[in-house]
């Protein structure tokens, strides 16, 4: 997993969940993966610290890759590569 901002990878599909708290975002990526194939690379943007830990295992128990994590100003972005 990068931390990198000069890194980020290509995604096809965005999520935004800015103002939305658990469980919201990750219902919402659950409604969001079923529509995409694995391999498909998934941006999250969030405001909600708990999904610093709800990502993550998100991506452990459904078999994803979280390809990086990254906090600025309250603000929390993933890239999530669908297993």
């Amino acid at each position: 997993m990068t931390n990198s901002a000069d890194s980020l990878p290509d995604f096809q599909a965005e999520l935004d969940t800015r103002g939305l708290y658990c469980p919201e975002p990750i219902m919402l990526m659950h409604n969001k993966v079923r529509d995409m194939s694995a391999g498909e690379i998934l941006k999250v943007v969030a405001t909600d610290p708990a999904t610093t830990r709800d990502v993550p295992k998100f991506c452990s128990f459904l078999g994803h890759e979280l390809l990086s994590q990254q906090e600025s100003d309250g603000q929390y972005l993933y890239f999530i590569r669908l297993g």
